[in-house]
């Protein structure tokens, strides 16, 4: 993650950071939530190696899971280190936000401490932000706060990070991720334990009479004043999923007073698109994220999470839910999502989503020094060599993988010729604009950036549905459109044109802008980069070859 740079993170990025923090809330206990933490830091961070170091209630920090090295997790794991020692920890070094860096020009203080550690020496850093073996970074993980204030709670336990994969220390970016990461770990962490200590507590009522008594009064209070929403309702039978009992929480969140949400089943609020989500989680007990029907009927994002509280003689009675509002979260993921790979005047995917798109269409075919390897491999062991999409060979026999890992993928081909032979491929049509400049230097940058959010309106209006049209920067444009032939792909660009050509409104006045279009084609074995530039050639071209008066209509 942190070889991108903002603000064009990848999505792939965004979804394995997702997925990461969905992993470890829908852990089935605590082990497993601890487990998912580290695994999540390794997985979709960045980083080589991670600890989690747990709050025990004596206060000291045991080593609770490791992801990245067997034998490091084999050395440390089950160890603790006092609570004095990490203190010291978390109160020196470099403040990077809510996270602690220690370089390892400093850290040889605690070398004699009783805290776990695997830090190895190494040479000098050979540049200023080079990651060292004894650096040392910390994320320390907070309960939530009195109302949702964040990392104001209690400390839950620290995340311990070490080995970059790309050998820097990490920049604004990274360090951002890791923090909302280690708080949304204490988020999960603490339900965790909540979960897990509600679970207990029904299986003792539903066991002793007695039991229940005593307990009843306890488990009230952490139902009823929990900060975010809980339910039970009905397992199995004609009723099954209607709401028994509600917290003051939830009927908050949906706008509904508890005597209503007797009247309901959770099928009967969640949005028809959600339907099947929810069905999966209440049968078989677990986590999804779907949207729930409030009382003015809006919709609102929540965690769902289903344990299913059992008796030991009669299987499953009720399900015990837990509602979390996740409107926000949700919220931002799609903002940041957008923002990394759209652009922010017209609306338009931007260049990285572009060459995303396009490359995700295409396969690479090896390089002559792949052929000649695998020429070489054939007459040694008499099987071809397989490669990877690096390049490097990692099989050998008669089970050819597809070029480059595309299972299954459909080739884009060119028409071949100048002339149209009724093939049909992935056209590129390459558009700048012609006049533009003059308007911006004439009427000014807002009658600019008005022409060029109504050129982006009317090749979107223009283009078939599925086809995409991105700009790839200042008055440049790209129109991906699939399945077409040579005949098509120049019809498209005409009608584009003249589409172009007519009057725009900006800053009180009609303007004009022409277009000059080439046409690309995509097809295996090509970079995304290989085909834009083959199409910003041919727009050149076709530039050149009309006069100058006859670029722009008026």
């Amino acid at each position: 993650m942190e070889t991108e740079s903002e603000p064009y993170v990848r999505l792939a990025s965004l979804r394995q950071l997702h997925q990461a923090m969905a992993d470890m809330n829908k852990a089935r206990s605590l082990a497993d939530t601890l487990q998912a933490v580290a695994d999540g830091v390794v997985q979709a961070l960045g980083y080589e190696l991670a600890c989690v170091n747990l709050v025990r209630p004596d206060g000291d920090l045991v080593v609770a899971a490791f992801a990245g090295n067997q034998a490091a997790e084999a050395l440390i794991t089950g160890r603790a280190g006092s609570r004095e020692s990490w203190d010291r920890r978390l109160n020196m070094g470099e403040q990077w936000g809510d996270l602690i860096f220690i370089p390892h020009t400093e850290g040889w203080i605690l070398d004699d401490d009783d805290v776990p550690q695997w830090y190895t020496d190494g040479p000098a850093p050979r540049f200023e932000d080079e990651w060292h073996p004894s650096d040392r970074l910390f994320a320390p993980m907070y309960a939530p706060g009195p109302q949702g204030e964040g990392n104001n709670g209690e400390l839950v336990g620290v995340l311990s990070v070490d080995r970059p994969r790309n050998g820097r220390r990490p920049g604004a970016w990274g360090r951002e991720a890791l923090q909302m990461y280690a708080f949304q770990a204490a988020i999960a962490i603490s339900n965790a334990r909540l979960r897990s200590n509600m679970q207990r507590a029904l299986v003792r009522l539903e066991r002793d009479q007695q039991a229940l008594r005593a307990s009843e009064e306890s488990f009230r209070q952490a139902f009823e004043y929990a900060p975010s929403g809980m339910a039970i309702a009905e397992m199995g039978g004609d009723q099954h999923g209607r709401i028994l009992r509600t917290n003051d929480a939830l009927c908050r969140l949906l706008g509904r007073p508890a005597s209503a949400m007797r009247r309901y089943a959770f099928s009967d609020l969640v949005h028809p698109e959600d339907i099947g989500t929810l069905l999966r989680t209440s049968a078989e007990g677990g986590r999804a994220e779907l949207r729930l029907g409030r009382r003015d009927g809006t919709h609102v994002w929540v965690s769902l999470r289903n344990s299913v509280v059992a008796d030991a003689a009669d299987g499953p009675r009720f399900l015990l839910t837990h509602v979390e509002d996740i409107e926000e979260r949700k919220r931002r993921e799609l903002q940041l999502a957008h923002r990394a790979s759209h652009d922010s005047l017209t609306g338009l995917p931007n260049s990285a989503e572009l060459r995303s798109r396009l490359a995700a269409r295409l396969c690479q075919r090896p390089q002559s020094s792949q052929a000649a390897v695998a020429d070489a491999m054939d007459a040694a062991y008499g099987h071809p060599a397989v490669f990877d999409s690096g390049g490097h060979t990692f099989d050998f026999g008669a089970a050819v993988e597809p070029y480059g890992g595309f299972d299954h993928h459909v080739h884009a081909i060119a028409p071949e010729g100048g002339r149209d032979d009724g093939a049909k491929g992935l056209a590129v049509l390459f558009c700048d604009l012609d006049g533009f400049k003059s308007i911006n230097d004439r009427f000014g940058h807002n009658a600019g950036d008005t022409v060029l959010i109504e050129v982006a309106r009317r090749l979107s209006q223009g283009v078939r549905d599925g086809d995409t049209v991105a700009r790839l920067g200042g008055d440049e444009f790209v129109i991906l459109a699939n399945g077409l032939g040579r005949a098509d792909a120049q019809d498209l660009a005409v009608r584009l044109r003249n589409e172009i050509i007519q009057p725009i409104r900006a800053e009180g006045r009609a303007v004009r802008v022409g277009a000059s279009f080439g046409i690309g084609w995509a097809h295996c074995g090509m970079t995304a980069d290989e085909v834009l530039k083959s199409a910003d050639e041919r727009m050149y071209v076709e530039k050149r070859s009309r006069p100058k008066q006859h670029r722009r209509a008026g």
